[in-house]
C-alpha cells in the first residue's frame, strides 16, 4: 500500500478529502443531579457558529468550541455540530454524553501557538510527565462521540517540540463509552522525533471506525493505544510516518505499580501501513503489559516490519494471547520481526532481576497469512537496526534474552512469496504447519536454541537459489 500525501494550506480554504461515511446516531444519556431534575437536553444540535466561530482559517475558534462544548453539558449533553469551513483552534475539552460533528466540507486546524494548549499532567514516551494538552480533549467522560465526515489538520508550526511534549491532535484520559467516526486527520510534521495522532489512554470501551489518517514524521504514530481495556477498531484506513498502531502500556516500575495493561483490543478490515516502522507495533512502552489481542482481516505493511514485537532489559510486563487471522502483508522487510532485548528508552526506575527485567511473551498466534513479497517471514533481530540472516554472519541474533525464551508462538496456513525463511532465536513450543511459502533462498529455519514442531527443512531447501515449502 502506497503512502499518498495529502498537501494542506492553512492561508486558504480547505478542500477536505472526498471520503465521508454517515455515523450512526449516539444515545446521550443525561446526567442527574442529586435533588434536582434532569437538565433537558437541546432540542436541535448546538451550532459552533451561534456560540461565535467563524470558520475562515483565519479567527481563532477555540473559545466558540469551548463555549458550545460546555453549553451542551450543562444542558445534559447532546450534540455539538461544526458546518462548513475552516477552524483554528486551540485544545478544546469534550465532556460526557457529548457528540462532536464535523460535517462535510469542514477542517479543524491546530493553532501554532503553543499558549493556546495548557500544560496538562499527562504521559510522554511511557511515563507521567508535564505536556501540552490534546487538540480535542477529555477527561474523565462517558459516552462521547467525535464524528466526521469532516477533518482534522495538524499545523507543523511547533513540530518536534518534546519537552513538555507538544499536542497531540485527539486526547482522551480515563474515558469510557467513546467513539471515534467517521473523520480524517492529516498531520503533516515533517520533523522528525515528533508525536503522535489520537492517543487514548486509560480508557475502556473505545471503537475507532471509518477513520482515515495521514501523518508523516516519526513518532508520527496513527494511533497509540496506551492502557486501555475493550477496544475496537474497525475499518480504518491508516499510512503513518511511525507505526499505523501501537499498543503499550507505560515503562519502568511506575507502569509496574499502576498496573493497567492494554487488553482486549480487537483490530479488524483496515488497512494498516508505515512509511518508516511498522503496520502494529506492540511495546517498547509494555511493562503494565499487553494480551488478549487480536487483527483480523487487514492488509499491513511496513518499511522495517508489518508487525514488530519490541522490548528492552529492566522493561519487564508481559506480552501474551496475541492472534492474527486473514491477514496480506504486503511488501516488507519482515512480516513478524522480534527485539525483546534492546528498543526504546530505558525507565527512570527499571524492572530488576535477572528474569524479571525481561519482557514476558507468549502464546502468540497468527494463521492465514499472504505474503506479498516480504523479505524475511519472522526474524529474531538484534537491537543494530534490522538484523541479516545469521546465514551470513555466522553470529545469532541475540534479540530473545536467553533468561526468558518466547514460549508458544503458532503459525499456520501461512503462503506467498519470501526472499527468506526464519530467524530463530530463544523460543520454546514452536508449532508451525502449512508453511506454504516460495521464492526463498538458502534454509528455510534459522534456528538457535528454538525448538517446537513444524521445524523440519524441506528437500533442496539449504542449496542457494532453491525454493522450498514445508507442510505439516
Amino acid at each position: 500500500m502506497l503512502f499518498r500525501k495529502i498537501s494542506i494550506s492553512f492561508s486558504t480554504p480547505v478542500n477536505p478529502l472526498k471520503r465521508y461515511l454517515t455515523t450512526l446516531p449516539c444515545l446521550f444519556i443525561a446526567t442527574l443531579a442529586l435533588g434536582a431534575a434532569t437538565p433537558a437536553k437541546p432540542a436541535t444540535p448546538l451550532n459552533v457558529r451561534d456560540f461565535g466561530a467563524k470558520g475562515d482559517n483565519a479567527s481563532k475558534d477555540t473559545a466558540a468550541f469551548q463555549k458550545a462544548l460546555d453549553s451542551c453539558a450543562a444542558a445534559g449533553g447532546g450534540e455539538v455540530d461544526v458546518p462548513e469551513g475552516n477552524y483554528l483552534i486551540g485544545s478544546v475539552e469534550v465532556h460526557s454524553n457529548t457528540t462532536l460533528r464535523l460535517a462535510k466540507g469542514v477542517f479543524v486546524i491546530e493553532s501554532p501557538d503553543l499558549d493556546d494548549y495548557p500544560l496538562i499532567e499527562g504521559k510522554f514516551e511511557g511515563e507521567v510527565t508535564q505536556i501540552h494538552r490534546g487538540l480535542i480533549f477529555a477527561k474523565d467522560a462517558k459516552d462521547i462521540t467525535i464524528a466526521g465526515p469532516g477533518g482534522f489538520a495538524a499545523n507543523s508550526g511547533f513540530a518536534g517540540t518534546r519537552n513538555p511534549r507538544a499536542p497531540v491532535v485527539i486526547e482522551l484520559f480515563s474515558c469510557a463509552n467513546a467513539t471515534l467516526d467517521g473523520f480524517n486527520l492529516q498531520y503533516d510534521r515533517p520533523v522528525a522525533r515528533d508525536v503522535w495522532c489520537i492517543h487514548p489512554m486509560y480508557c475502556t470501551n473505545l471503537t475507532a471506525k471509518n477513520l482515515y489518517i495521514r501523518s508523516t514524521g516519526t513518532n508520527g504514530d496513527g494511533m497509540d493505544i496506551d492502557s486501555c481495556s475493550g477496544v475496537v477498531v474497525d475499518n480504518c484506513d491508516i499510512s503513518a510516518g511511525d507505526d499505523a498502531i501501537s499498543l503499550k502500556s507505560g515503562r519502568g516500575m511506575d507502569a509496574v505499580r499502576t498496573a493497567k495493561p492494554t487488553e482486549n483490543v480487537l483490530i479488524k478490515n483496515s488497512k494498516l501501513a508505515s512509511v518508516h516502522f511498522a503496520a502494529l507495533g506492540i511495546g517498547t512502552e509494555i511493562s503494565g503489559g499487553v494480551r488478549h489481542v487480536r487483527i483480523e482481516n487487514c492488509t499491513i505493511s511496513g518499511v522495517q516490519n508489518a508487525i514488530f514485537i519490541k522490548s528492552r532489559d529492566g522493561r519487564g510486563g508481559y506480552m501474551e494471547d496475541i492472534v492474527g487471522e486473514n491477514l496480506i502483508v504486503e511488501a516488507s522487510p519482515t512480516f513478524i520481526g522480534i527485539d525483546l532485548m534492546s528498543k526504546g528508552i530505558a525507565a527512570k526506575e527499571q524492572v530488576t532481576g535477572d528474569i524479571e527485567q525481561w519482557t514476558r511473551v507468549q502464546n502468540i498466534s497468527f494463521k492465514n497469512i499472504k505474503l506479498n513479497n516480504v523479505d524475511y517471514i519472522v526474524q529474531v533481530q538484534n537491537g543494530t537496526g534490522r538484523a541479516v540472516n545469521n546465514e551470513t554472519t555466522g553470529e545469532p541474533n541475540i534479540g530473545v534474552p536467553p533468561a526468558r525464551p518466547m514460549d508458544g508462538f503458532k503459525l499456520e496456513n501461512i503462503t506467498g512469496t519470501a526472499r527468506h525463511g526464519f530467524v530463530l532465536t530463544n523460543m520454546k513450543n514452536l508449532d508451525f504447519s502449512g508453511i506454504n511459502v516460495t521464492g526463498y533462498t538458502g534454509k528455510l529455519f534459522t534456528l538457535t536454541n528454538a525448538t517446537g514442531k513444524g521445524l523440519e527443512e524441506p528437500a533442496g531447501a539449504s542449496t542457494p537459489g532453491i525454493s522450498g515449502a514445508v507442510s505439516p
